[in-house]
């Protein structure tokens, strides 16, 4: 099923998710995956969370290969890209010297703006299987869970930028709020109902 994304200025993306329960149905977690999954793809995203299709539960998935093949003009080493499921999150270290990256958002068409972030992480998450991992990632992909443990936070990228730039996209983002926003994926605007 590929659900809405919900826009920017509804409630559901400034709250902070709820931990998904050890006795959730594993099936019905497999099917939202999945459904998150065709999700960020039909909408041409490189990851998605769950606050992103109205539902406040700390789940993110990505898919960051897009991400680490449009690196490959920099004399960096190859990043490979990481295609994985991300269930209760908790980033346990960032390091590394920022860098700024020019990121956008799904809930946000239209704007991109750099956001400063460190290029190393350590997270600890359960899989798709509910196995606790703790793995470290870096450089884009980092990023990429970066900006989607974020969202599980009620965090979203423009709340990373400057003051003087959050007021040069003020009216921008108050359009998108109340539903002018043009996107090639459907949208779901605060105070509209439905899946």
């Amino acid at each position: 099923m590929i659900y809405p994304i919900v826009a920017y200025g509804d409630p559901v993306l400034k709250a902070r998710a709820k931990d998904i329960p050890a006795d959730f149905a594993a099936d019905e977690l497999q099917k939202l995956i999945a459904d998150m999954y065709d999700t960020m793809y039909y909408a041409h995203g490189v990851g998605l969370a769950a606050p992103q299709i109205g539902k406040s539960i700390r789940l993110f998935v990505i898919d960051s290969a897009p991400m680490t093949e449009d690196d490959e003009d920099d004399d960096a080493p190859a990043e490979a890209g990481v295609k994985r499921a991300f269930i209760n999150p908790v980033i346990l270290k960032e390091s590394g010297e920022e860098w700024p990256f020019e990121e956008g958002c799904l809930s946000i068409p239209g704007i991109r703006e750099r956001v400063f972030r460190q290029p190393d992480i350590i997270i600890r998450y359960e899989d798709e299987n509910r196995q606790v991992r703790e793995e470290g990632f870096s450089g884009m992909t980092a990023r990429v869970i970066q900006h989607e443990y974020d969202h599980l936070e009620g965090v979203l990228f423009t709340d990373k930028i400057s003051a003087f730039k959050k007021q040069i996209i003020k009216s921008k983002l108050a359009r998108i709020a109340k539903g002018d926003a043009k996107a090639d994926y459907r949208m779901r605007f605060a105070g509209q109902r439905g899946r």
